[in-house]
């Protein structure tokens, strides 16, 4: 039954304009980040695949609302329960088509990045070259790939746990997009006041720095007062949290 909706929802993105427009765009704007950023940049250009984590978190976000939002507002969900023999099945189904689908995004901009490296943008960083906590560029690009991963479906949970509380689609796409990038202000303004750091510090929304974090540490650990492996293991912790109020929610939900 599992498999059955996983396919499902397997069906359902492939059937979804954005989905289809997502890879377009995210080369597009990995280009106009190549052009934008000074050529003194271009190891962590080449570490953050041209700041495609920013640009992939746009497009989980919108695709993520939609997935659950719209079902809810068109009582589309209604029919997938009812086929469904547990809502366990429904609710996990969507999670691990997205997961798979960002993955898709992320070894996407890793391909898109070779290809960019050798045309648009040749420079003489070497992907040999020593660069973040000793590691060669090839190196950081994947421990930043597999970083980003667990920042973006962060984000994610958080997007299902919003629809799973709010069924109309623009509001949960407008305050996934407020916590996303304005969460690292509010959580700066947070640390900021000085008070109960050592609390305040472990807060969700701190965890979306991690990606950032990675790449310049030396900025940001200084806003977020943790390190790079407290902040993952944080990330990991609310995904497991924020996963599972999203599913009791969901469960116990009248359609």
């Amino acid at each position: 039954m599992m498999f059955y909706s996983i396919k499902q929802e397997f069906y359902k993105l492939r059937h979804k304009k954005i989905a289809w427009i997502a890879p377009i765009i995210l080369l597009v704007l990995m280009i106009l980040a190549g052009y934008a950023l000074s050529g003194e940049e271009n190891k962590l250009l080449l570490v953050l695949c041209f700041d495609a984590p920013d640009w992939i978190m746009f497009i989980m976000v919108v695709i993520g609302a939609t997935t659950f939002s719209m079902e809810f507002q068109n009582n589309a969900i209604l029919t997938l329960l009812y086929k469904a023999t547990n809502k366990v099945y429904v609710y996990l189904s969507k999670y691990i088509v997205l997961f798979l689908y960002d993955v898709f995004l992320h070894l996407l901009a890793l391909v898109y990045t070779f290809c960019l490296h050798y045309t648009l943008f040749r420079t003489s960083a070497v992907w040999t070259m020593t660069y973040l906590y000793g590691q060669s560029i090839w190196e950081n690009m994947l421990t930043a790939f597999m970083v980003d991963l667990v920042t973006t479906m962060l984000i994610i949970t958080l997007v299902f746990l919003l629809s799973c509380l709010i069924n109309n689609n623009a509001i949960v796409v407008t305050l996934s997009f407020l916590l996303v990038f304005m969460g690292q202000t509010i959580s700066s303004n947070l640390l900021n006041s000085n008070k109960f750091i050592n609390v305040m510090r472990w807060n969700p929304l701190n965890m979306l720095n991690l990606t950032r974090q990675f790449g310049n540490y030396s900025m940001y650990v200084e806003t977020t007062h943790l390190n790079n492996n407290q902040i993952l293991i944080g990330s990991m912790f609310y995904i497991i949290i924020f996963f599972i109020l999203g599913y009791l929610i969901f469960r116990k939900k009248r359609y």
